[in-house]
């Protein structure tokens, strides 16, 4: 019998990582280097929000939980699981392409470990998200192979954002102590480690193709800490400016 318990965990977790990631990604609407970023980046937006809403309802509908709106909006920040990464401000774009570069990169290598999970709403939420992911991902690649390939100036931007990422990109395959074995064992999916070694080998050729450097994977220290509640100071303001209409009135029907 599948532990509900551990699988409430690894939906929050997903969920969590794509409400905050997809926030993130909606500040850069008008304000794109091009008109083509702002809407690429705003359809990309609405997909992560979508797939969030989509485990929050799975969490709803077959576990139990609390309605997805209020789960997603009236929770505290303690009890947020999202990792370091998607916490992060924007900041300059060549730091916002790489985290998507290696967001959603980890995100698509989740979803396929899912396609053959014995918890039945994940097999069917991981089919209707295939195509969106690839859009995704190669929308990473493009933008991650021009701006690599855009002038010394560029490149060196790009590196430098690599560099500045990846340890908190590792910590997307932050283990939860009490519940990973249970879900390997009840063949939910493969675990935290198995996905971390196939995020690098899915990532490791794109970036040797931008001439970019990674470090060795037992030379990257993962930033750990979000899915235990422990977050970065930005996610609080981030949660206020997220919740901030469904607050006025939580019980209002839209």
């Amino acid at each position: 019998m599948i532990n509900n318990a551990a699988i409430t965990d690894l939906i929050i977790k997903m969920a969590d990582d794509e409400l905050i990631q997809g926030h993130r990604n909606s500040e850069w609407t008008g304000l794109g280097p091009v008109m083509e970023e702002d809407i690429a980046f705003s359809s990309m937006a609405q997909d992560k929000i979508g797939h969030a809403w989509a485990l929050y309802r799975i969490l709803h509908e077959d576990l139990g939980g609390e309605h997805p709106d209020r789960f997603a909006f009236l929770r505290p920040e303690k009890e947020f699981k999202s990792a370091h990464l998607v916490e992060m401000p924007n900041g300059e774009y060549d730091f916002s392409l790489i985290r998507h570069f290696l967001f959603d990169h980890a995100e698509t290598i989740r979803y396929e470990s899912l396609q053959d999970s014995s918890f039945e709403p994940f097999r069917q939420l991981s089919k209707k998200v295939k195509g969106e992911l690839k859009y995704h991902t190669l929308h990473a690649n493009a933008w991650l192979m021009q701006l690599s390939n855009a002038g010394e100036d560029s490149y060196s931007r790009m590196q430098q954002s690599l560099n500045d990422t990846i340890a908190l990109a590792a910590g997307l395959f932050e283990v939860s102590p009490a519940h990973e074995a249970a879900l390997i064992a009840d063949k939910v999916y493969p675990g935290e480690a198995a996905l971390y070694h196939r995020w690098m080998d899915r990532i490791y050729p794109v970036l040797v193709k931008a001439s970019l450097n990674i470090p060795d994977i037992k030379d990257i220290t993962p930033v750990f800490g979000g899915r235990q509640g422990f977050h970065t100071e930005h996610l609080r303001p981030l949660l206020k400016e997220m919740s901030e209409v469904f607050n006025l009135d939580a019980e209002a029907s839209w």
